[in-house]
């Protein structure tokens, strides 16, 4: 990246500036942490599973299943192309998925032993909504209010005296110190 905050202009560089280039090291940090997202860790077997759930509602695409995956799990998992895809081949090796092309693209849907293995799973709550309920605000609160405290140190960079600059960055290093503590809680 080029040193700059989304909104906030160039970074500051040089001589008069008033800010200590670790306050800006550590808003590259947070920047960066944010930027590589929060998405959760799902189990291979939950794509396997949630493939499996919307194939038993209508035939679809890839694309239209990733769709729906994010949809149904509120945009907290998204799947990518790496691992549907395969998926679906694997689906397809195991006889629980046919694919049809039309258009240029594979529309799968399930097969008798397909509907019968979705089926078993009927009880079960969706792989996206575990995926949703693991992420307890990963991708919504938390980075959102880590942008919020980037806007702020990055105001009181641009604007602030050096004493300010100075307590800015106490203030960072405290939050981030309970932030590590909150982590080695049990």
């Amino acid at each position: 990246m080029d040193g700059s905050f989304p909104g906030f202009g160039s970074r500051p560089g040089g001589q008069g500036s008033g800010l200590p280039s670790s306050l800006w090291d550590a808003m590259d940090q947070l920047r960066d942490a944010f930027e590589k997202g929060f998405s959760p860790r799902v189990a291979k077997g939950d794509v396997k599973a949630a493939v499996l759930a919307i194939l038993a509602e209508k035939p679809m695409h890839g694309y239209q299943i990733i769709q729906e995956i994010e949809t149904r799990s509120g945009g907290a998992w998204k799947p990518s192309p790496g691992s549907v895809y395969p998926t679906l081949q694997l689906l397809a090796d195991e006889g629980l998925v046919a694919a049809e092309e039309s258009g240029g693209k594979k529309t799968y849907s399930l097969t008798e032993a397909g509907r019968a293995e979705a089926a078993a799973a009927e009880g079960q709550s969706a792989p996206w909504e575990s995926a949703g309920s693991r992420d307890s605000g990963r991708t919504t609160a938390l980075p959102k209010a880590g942008a919020k405290l980037a806007q702020a140190a990055a105001q009181v960079g641009r604007g602030g005296t050096p004493e300010q600059v100075a307590q800015a960055v106490e203030v960072l290093n405290e939050a981030r110190r309970k932030l590590y503590s909150i982590l080695a809680q049990d």
